[in-house]
């Protein structure tokens, strides 16, 4: 029987045989030729019989182990099939390297950003949407996990090369995906099955294909390596029909499609096909995995308009209100709700492309609006001697400051988020709390599963340039929302710690670099300053580094001890101070309201929005579909 297969080839190298060559190997190296060097799907004969995995029985098997942590262990009591015929020699996959592959992604909604990845990189070939839903298997009725675009699609030969390992044909500098890796990384993560339809329209040609990634198949058989059943068919303006293309193949491959997907009849997966219209990608995971305690890794009942993680939601913590509005806060919320990960997964999304999530549109979120006094900081990252790019910084304190306990870096890459909230400094003492940064950071490289970067030595210097900009932005702005700067030690010696988290506040802190300039890294050199015995920041320089007005004064001035506030009063303008903070004092608290009138303004304008957004999407589909209705009868008339 032939099936087709997954096959590794070392890339530059020529695919090895034992004495003659034979037909099989010649097939192989001709389909690697011209591509990438480094896998190919092929076909082979196999010797061994599969008849009896080609029932098309309504149900196919699920996993033997339904927990993806401990589904690595591959059935080795099976009789294994083998792959080689006698004078072929060349390397190809196991199937336990599916698993192991996939253990790359710890994060189930880290895997499902890898297939939002894919859907985004198809918008310069015209994708307006992704769908992501739950669907039921009908097999079982199961839960399945359910994506959808509107991009090109993809052709026999791209299905193909999708399936493969290693292989991108991602040319764009902006394209996300870069590996070939993300798809099978991802899919496996999610479920042990995955069935993918496409249909593209390219050179005159209407192709739609089908492919099967199946572990449950996999492990169950025996197979000693991957393969992947394939349908393909080209649509026939004469005869107005679909065809299957290469009838040899449907022939043995349709059976296993039958039996190990959720569908049961050949007109069942074409039906699939019905809302894809003239072109795109649609992707089914289905057997998903369940955790130890033997829910379903995906929690979909939960809140009918998100997908959660399965017992995240219900941690709670102990701790009164600000621990409640705390762990409500997006950098917390990100974590187990896919919705609000989905709302800041993208530093940029055009105006004409939707991310629907459970039938909902989901709003995008820009981090950077939800700072308050906020700095635009230049840096340009050298290594070796030269600039290796420039990147703005957007650092401030969140806008909940200091009652919510949040802080850190938002670092993007090609316009994905790689780290949320990245925790660049150890928060021993309030020294940095609340201070939140943004930046897109094209000059490093993340690694496989797109969760962080690898560590490079131009990234450890991003990393002690943003540490410094914690501190630097914390020493200038702490006392706005309340904090007191530290006061002077006693004793101080000429010789500073080397440790920069070890710094005391009486040193001058480092001037905000505009230019990446070497001047931030000075700051142990600098001898320690006399200060006020108020010890406050000077309001000059205060308003000077944020933009406020020049009658403005430090906030929150009534917590600070009793013994300062008496120091003051010794002065003979400090009750005037006093009096005119309490009027400032007032005045903030006017422009808070407003601020919250505003908000509650901008909520409603923007779920008026999401209304009409998902009305407009609506009504697109059933438009397609009207005019897929209309061209088939006005095939059928002619």
């Amino acid at each position: 029987m032939r099936e087709q297969r997954v096959d590794l080839v070392p890339q530059g190298s020529k695919l090895p045989c034992i004495g003659k060559e034979s037909e099989e190997t010649k097939t192989s190296s001709a389909l690697s030729t011209g591509h990438t060097g480094t896998s190919v799907v092929d076909e082979e004969q196999s010797p061994v019989d599969d008849s009896s995995l080609c029932s098309t029985s309504p149900v196919c098997s699920a996993p033997l182990v339904r927990q993806f942590w401990k589904a690595g262990n591959y059935n080795e009591g099976l009789p294994t099939k083998p792959s080689l015929q006698k004078g072929a020699s060349y390397l190809h996959i196991h199937p336990k390297f599916l698993h192991s592959n996939a253990t790359s992604h710890k994060w189930a909604f880290g895997a499902i950003a890898e297939l939002f990845d894919n859907a985004v990189d198809e918008i310069q070939n015209g994708a307006t949407f992704v769908i992501v839903d739950k669907t039921l298997n009908p097999s079982d009725g199961s839960s399945a996990l359910f994506i959808q675009d509107d991009g090109g699609g993809m052709d026999p030969e791209a299905m193909r090369r999708c399936l493969s390992f290693g292989f991108s044909d991602k040319k764009s500098i902006s394209a996300i995906g870069q590996y070939g890796n993300g798809f099978k990384t991802s899919s496996m993560r999610l479920g042990a099955d995955v069935i993918v339809f496409s249909r593209c329209k390219k050179n005159r040609k209407s192709t739609q294909s089908i492919g099967l990634l199946s572990y449950s198949f996999l492990t169950q058989t025996g197979h000693d390596r991957i393969v992947v059943p394939m349908v393909d068919y080209e649509f026939n303006t004469q005869s107005n029909m679909w065809n299957k293309l290469n009838n040899t193949q449907c022939i043995n491959n349709l059976p296993l499609l039958l039996r190990w997907s959720p569908y049961s009849t050949e007109a069942e997966l074409l039906k699939q096909f019905d809302d894809i219209g003239h072109h795109g990608t649609k992707i089914i995971i289905y057997n998903l995995w369940y955790t130890d305690d033997g829910q379903m890794e995906l929690d979909f009942e939960s809140d009918p308009e998100d997908i959660l993680i399965s017992g995240e939601a219900n941690k709670k913590e102990k701790g009164g209100s600000r621990m409640a509005t705390s762990e409500q806060h997006l950098a917390n919320r990100l974590r187990f709700s896919l919705r609000a990960y989905l709302s800041v997964l993208y530093l940029r999304v055009p105006e004409n492309f939707c991310m629907m999530l459970r039938g909902q549109v989901v709003q995008y979120h820009n981090i950077a609006n939800d700072l308050k006094f906020p700095e635009f900081i230049l840096y340009k990252p050298q290594s070796g001697g030269c600039i290796e790019g420039t990147v703005v910084t957007t650092i401030g304190f969140l806008k909940e400051a200091p009652l919510v306990n949040i802080h850190g870096f938002n670092v993007y890459h090609k316009n994905r988020l790689i780290l949320p909230f990245w925790h660049v400094v150890n928060y021993s003492d309030s020294r940095g709390r609340g201070v939140v940064g943004v930046l897109e950071a094209n000059f490093i490289e993340p690694t496989h599963n797109k969760q962080d970067f690898e560590k490079t030595p131009i990234f450890q210097k991003l990393e002690s340039r943003l540490k410094e900009m914690t501190w630097e932005y914390w020493d200038y702005h702490c006392g706005l929302i309340g904090y007191l700067p530290k006061k002077k030690p006693r004793a101080m010696t000429s010789q500073a710690s080397p440790d920069p988290e070890k710094r005391h506040g009486s040193y001058q802190p480092v001037l905000l670099s505009r230019d990446g300039s070497t001047t931030q890294g000075s700051i142990q050199k600098r001898a320690p300053i006399k200060r006020k015995e108020n010890n406050l920041v000077e309001p000059e320089r205060v308003r000077r580094k944020v933009g406020i007005g020049a009658n403005a004064l430090l906030c929150n001035q009534e917590i600070l001890p009793a013994v300062v506030i008496e120091n003051e009063l010794e002065s003979g303008e400090a009750a005037n101070l006093i009096q005119e903070n309490k009027k400032l004092q007032a005045q903030c608290l006017e422009y808070q309201k407003r601020e919250e009138q505003l908000n509650l303004k901008v909520a409603r304008l923007r779920t008026e929005l999401g209304e009409a957004q998902h009305e407009y999407f609506r009504l697109l589909a059933e438009s397609k579909l009207l005019d897929n209705v209309k061209e088939e009868n006005l095939m059928h008339i002619s």
